[in-house]
């Protein structure tokens, strides 16, 4: 399966958390399954908050980016249309809630699940957890709002005033 980021339209893609075309960012991979988003990361030695462990502020990232994008897969699927058909269904962050159960161990793959608490209107929101070494570690909720289309047609329509 494709992860929801990489059919963003290049003009959307930029995010620090989950753009694919952001080389310096984290480049976030959420992968829908039909009812959740999984999403896999390693950070790096120097995503350290204190030896052995992950910064917060990166776990915080990881939830929020996974969160808009369980919600726009979420709502590709509920309008029965493929990921990345036009008009572009694309969430940005209105609230974002992080729970830090126990620290989070720098070294292993970390598991990011997102889940569909509700969804009504332009507005989902989605309940997000990271694994590591199979023992929860974070929890969240990320609010999420569609963005409007005047706004998606002003971002796309800049990208063609730019080339």
């Amino acid at each position: 399966m494709n992860a929801i980021q990489d059919s963003y339209p290049d003009e959307l893609s930029h995010c620090y958390g989950c753009g694919r075309l952001n080389l310096d960012g984290l480049q976030i991979k959420s992968v829908w399954n039909g009812c959740e988003a999984i999403a896999r990361f390693t950070p790096f030695s120097y995503h350290t908050a204190v030896p052995g462990y992950v910064y917060g502020g990166l776990l915080a990232s990881l939830i929020d980016c996974h969160g808009t994008g369980t919600a726009a897969a979420a709502a590709y699927a509920a309008a029965g249309r493929e990921p990345g058909t036009a008009p572009y269904l694309r969430y940005l962050t209105a609230s974002l809630r992080v729970n830090f159960l126990r620290p989070t161990p720098l070294g292993p793959e970390l598991v990011i699940h997102g889940r569909v608490k509700e969804m009504s209107g332009r507005k989902v929101i989605v309940e997000a957890w990271i694994e590591a070494n199979g023992e929860t570690t974070v929890q969240g909720e990320v609010v999420a709002v569609q963005v409007p289309e005047h706004l998606l047609n002003n971002l796309l329509n800049q990208g063609e005033r730019e080339d």
